[in-house]
């Protein structure tokens, strides 16, 4: 709607052209006449336009009889009239095309526009077939190259091209129109007569109530000159007029912008965000080791300790003890990048690390041979005296023995004339004197263990199988899970305890007198904290806004709002959180209802996670009004997708007792709700298309909510209900104040006793 405005403005506001509207004239005619007859008169004021890169793409196909051939020329001379041609300027180039293309002009080709409407004039009708799609793909590859005189993309010049075309094209046109318009041109695509509106649209640029226009016949070609005129000479920067989001640049260009990246960029097929460009993924490189993206291009390189060779693809290992320079006394090792000197066995490098030295192992004391030692090429090796031999640590000697080949299994001891075999704890000793036999202490069947047992080294051990844990007289087993192994009764949930279990209830029920069946409440207590958060986003609108707040007012008739019943706050948010009023500010629905009339809508962003953690930190903190052992409750509104995360700060909050109904319209995002919603969903997330059925929320919602009235009718006044409730806080204190000074006594006169 927006570039339809645009469009309506410029063309009421810009200079016209004045058109002569004749018949047309026999085919006989000279075509200069014709072509003057119809030329338009040059404007008395200055067309001020940006510089452009405009290529025409002319149908001369065989359905184009000749006269109507020579009205395609006239309205292209007609438009060149505003456009400034110059090399500096606009620069122009032509062709057209049948069953093949014809480069009438490159974009370099003339500096004048008298050049241009002479070469125009001089135009031959190639009367063939309709090959579009060729025509556009030369066009892409060809006609806008820098060799035809296309300025560099960095200068972001708008490169145009204006299709005129009256019949169903004979290739495929889709694919190569998208592929143009991926690379950067802007085109306009002009129907004569029976052509295809989809095929129109399928090569013109979006959007296409700029981009695509169809007249009736050639003599209604003209017509256009006033639309064409308004759009390539408007003086606004359209990247400044539009919420582009173009992530990189936007490029500016008559009545549209396109999204362009930075170099070593390409962009995404959004038309706005960029990835980087990675040549080495699209491309066959060849390389061996590393591929490496650079600006416009890519090199292959290698790993550390290799060098290229000479088709920079391959790579070879770098010796660097073959260049001689290494001065190893023994060994030289080749690493990558460097070199290293390596000693032989027996040896070890000296600290100038080209030189070795012999190793003595024995050398530094650190042997811990308990007798004699010698070094080795392989270390320092332990060595006994006579009549002793090398314990199996290899260090400590002991007097050979008796036992050392007796056979014991596990222990000996050693006398002076034998050797007796003993066994460790939890073993005895076989009959044969040598081999040990564990002892089964579950063996005599006098465990008592009720499901299983297991022998260790000193006693027999009762255990429970899976699901089931070892009672505290260590023999009988009782079950994890009662509620699974007995009948308990539960109408709804059946939860354990530590021994036994308990029947609890959905939400929105409460459990019987019989402590097992569920019975669903007339009414909530209308006694609750109530936070609103409100959605004052710009995609909302200022009408849809009001309309939420007659929403919001309905809700709060819904409850007892009161000093002692519900206390209602209200925050709104955009890219900022903003408390409207917190909950101990009103104590009556109209007060309520009339700061909510009196809300200004902030029409900016949409961070409903910040709005979240607000609600959860600052609306239901004790400093604004929030009660304590009072239900609380918030209601969520928004129309749109959040600008940031929105599950932890619900989460957070629903954790902590807050219940959250999730109210989306329009363009709100169902994920997002139901993160934002308490369980289960069906009771707590409403939605509807659009703000003229929030009618239908808002009853649903009453109906869930169902707010009993507080009944003060026991009570002489509120004043009395806020004493004993204060009282019995008080008591509360002053109890456990009084406890802990009785521990406080109790400890002290233990110690005088102890003295």
């Amino acid at each position: 709607m927006r570039c339809l405005v645009l469009l309506l403005c410029c063309f009421l506001s810009c200079d016209g052209f004045l058109f002569q509207r004749r018949r047309p004239e026999s085919t006989s005619a000279p075509r200069q006449n014709e072509i003057q007859k119809h030329k338009v008169k040059p404007t008395t004021g200055q067309c001020k336009m940006m510089p452009l890169d405009f290529v025409f793409v002319i149908d001369s196909s065989r359905s184009i009889r000749p006269s109507d051939y020579e009205r395609v020329k006239t309205f292209i001379i007609n438009l060149l009239q505003f456009l400034d041609v110059g090399p500096d300027a606009t620069r122009v180039g032509l062709l057209q095309y049948g069953s093949v293309v014809q480069n009438e002009f490159s974009l370099n080709k003339y500096r004048t526009k008298k050049e241009v409407e002479r070469a125009v004039k001089n135009m031959e009708h190639l009367a063939t077939g309709t090959m579009t799609g060729l025509a556009l793909q030369y066009t892409m590859d060809t006609a806008f190259t820098e060799e035809e005189g296309a300025r560099p993309e960095e200068l972001l010049i708008p490169r145009i091209a204006m299709v005129v075309t009256d019949g169903r094209p004979q290739d495929e046109v889709e694919e190569v129109a998208a592929q143009a318009r991926q690379a950067g041109i802007q085109i306009f695509a002009i129907g004569v007569g029976r052509v295809d509106m989809n095929t129109l649209k399928a090569i013109g640029s979006e959007p296409h109530s700029e981009h695509v226009h169809l007249v009736a016949n050639f003599s209604q070609i003209e017509t256009l000159i006033s639309v064409f005129q308004s759009k390539l000479c408007g003086e606004r920067d359209m990247c400044e007029v539009v919420d582009h989001r173009c992530q990189h640049i936007c490029v500016s260009s008559p009545a549209s912008y396109r999204c362009k990246c930075r170099t070593g960029y390409i962009l995404n097929p959004d038309g706005k965000t960029c990835r980087a460009e990675d040549i080495c993924a699209e491309v066959e490189h060849g390389c061996q080791h590393i591929c490496a993206n650079i600006p416009k291009g890519y090199e292959c390189r290698c790993r550390p300790g290799y060098q290229l060779t000479i088709d920079n693809k391959t790579c070879n290992q770098i010796d660097y003890c073959d260049l001689g320079l290494h001065n190893c006394e023994q060994d030289c090792i080749s690493i990558p990048e460097s070199y290293i000197c390596r000693c032989g066995k027996g040896y070890v490098l000296n600290p100038d690390k080209h030189t070795c030295r012999k190793i003595d192992h024995c050398a530094d004391g650190k042997h811990g041979c308990e007798q004699e030692f010698e070094s080795t090429d392989k270390g320092c090796v332990c060595k006994c005296r006579k009549g002793y031999q090398l314990r199996p640590n290899g260090k400590t000697c002991q007097k050979i023995d008796n036992c050392a080949k007796y056979g014991c299994e596990q222990e000996s001891m050693s006398t002076d004339h034998s050797c007796v075999c003993k066994c460790r704890g939890g073993y005895r000793l076989r009959p044969d004197g040598k081999t040990c036999q564990k002892i089964d202490h579950c063996a005599d069947g006098t465990h008592g263990c009720e499901q299983k047992f297991e022998n260790t080294e000193t006693s027999c051990v009762c255990k429970c199988k899976k699901g089931y844990k070892l009672r505290a007289d260590g023999k009988t087993c009782l079950s994890l899970d009662l509620c699974q192994t007995v009948d308990h009764g539960c109408e709804h949930l059946c939860v354990n305890t530590n021994d036994s279990y308990v029947c609890k209830c959905f939400e929105g029920f409460t459990l019987a007198e019989d402590q097992k069946s569920c019975k669903k409440p007339d009414c909530n207590s209308g006694v609750i904290d109530v936070v609103f958060v409100i959605d004052g986003s710009k995609s909302l609108g200022p009408a849809n806004f009001e309309l939420v707040k007659q929403f919001v007012s309905t809700i709060v008739d819904a409850f007892d709002v009161s000093r002692t019943g519900t206390h209602v706050g209200l925050i709104q948010y955009s890219t900022k959180v903003r408390t409207e009023f917190t909950l101990d500010q009103f104590s009556s629905a109209r007060d309520v209802k009339q700061a909510v009339s009196r809300m200004q809508y902030m029409g900016r962003g949409s961070l409903t996670g910040s709005a979240l953690r607000h609600m959860f930190e600052t609306s239901f903190s004790p400093r604004e009004g929030a009660r304590a052992n009072v239900q609380r409750v918030s209601i969520v509104f928004t129309d749109g997708r959040s600008q940031d995360d929105v599950s932890e700060w619900a989460t957070k909050a629903k954790e902590s007792g807050v219940t959250i109904y999730a109210l989306g319209v329009g363009k709100a995002v169902e994920q997002e709700l139901k993160e934002i919603a308490s369980e289960p969903n069906e009771k707590h997330l409403f939605y509807t298309e659009d703000f003229g059925k929030m009618g239908e929320i808002t009853e649903k919602l009453k109906d869930m909510l169902r707010i009993c009235k507080v009944d003060e009718s026991m009570c002489e006044c509120e004043n009395i209900i806020l004493f004993q409730t204060d009282a019995n806080e008080k008591f509360k204190m002053m109890m456990k104040n009084i406890e802990a000074l009785t521990k406080k006594v109790q400890v002290l006169e233990n110690q005088v006793a102890r003295k």
